[in-house]
């Protein structure tokens, strides 16, 4: 099972909640500069409280060549150039206009940041199509990022989102670009006064359903 850094105590694949709450009520005060690049759409998702969840199995230019987390507190930075309404649902197939390769806008909007809960490592298809109700993707998404790179499991990330209490329009730089998961913004970002975008009880619920799902995705029948 991946991990986020071993100070943070994940115990399952998710954090100690007493850890989750303190980190949560401590880090209204703070500048972040550490991001998750992710597809604006999911991003936009993630902030309307539509979804709680991510896939990933890490980009070509990954350390070790593997998907790895040490943060669990990061800005979200939306990306456009990989966006193929092919691999979305319809309802954001249809917000999406594909883009020319190595395209990318001149500012980005950072309008969040999120908590990661839950890191869960999954290499069973059946486990995967069990999270379909959960997420933005179609089957053949999963599927592709199942059968790349065999041998790694495909994580499904929880995410906890706070929108930020001002919108931030950074300056593109080419040090954001490239086939990699994470990224050190030049610009820090002030993260206080944000709002969640779920309520805590929201959240959990939500988040123990996927973890439900998963569970008797992968239980033997009797």
């Amino acid at each position: 099972m991946s991990c986020i850094a071993e100070e943070n105590a994940v115990v399952e694949g998710r954090l100690k909640p007493s850890m989750y709450q303190s980190k949560e009520a401590n880090s209204m005060s703070e500048m972040m500069t550490h991001a998750l690049k992710e597809w604006a759409i999911a991003v936009e998702a993630l902030e309307r409280g539509e979804t709680i969840v991510l896939l990933r199995k890490g980009g070509i230019r990954e350390r070790g060549g593997k998907f790895t987390i040490d943060r669990d507190r990061v800005l979200l930075y939306p990306t456009y150039e990989h966006q193929k309404p092919e691999l979305l649902k319809p309802e954001y197939a249809r917000k999406v206009t594909p883009v020319e390769s190595g395209w990318h806008p001149e500012t980005v909007r950072i309008g969040s940041w999120a908590q990661i809960t839950d890191i869960l490592p999954v290499g069973d298809r059946a486990a995967v199509s069990a999270l379909l109700p959960y997420h933005i993707w179609t089957d053949r998404l999963t599927e592709d990022r199942l059968k790349w790179k065999p041998q790694q499991p495909l994580y499904v990330l929880l995410l906890r989102v706070f929108r930020l209490a001002q919108v931030r329009q950074i300056p593109y730089r080419e040090a954001y670009g490239g086939c990699r998961s994470w990224i050190e913004l030049t610009d820090a970002i002030a993260i206080a006064d944000s709002s969640p975008v779920l309520t805590e009880a929201e959240y959990r619920s939500r988040s123990q359903a996927v973890r439900d799902r998963l569970a008797e995705a992968v239980t033997p029948s009797p």
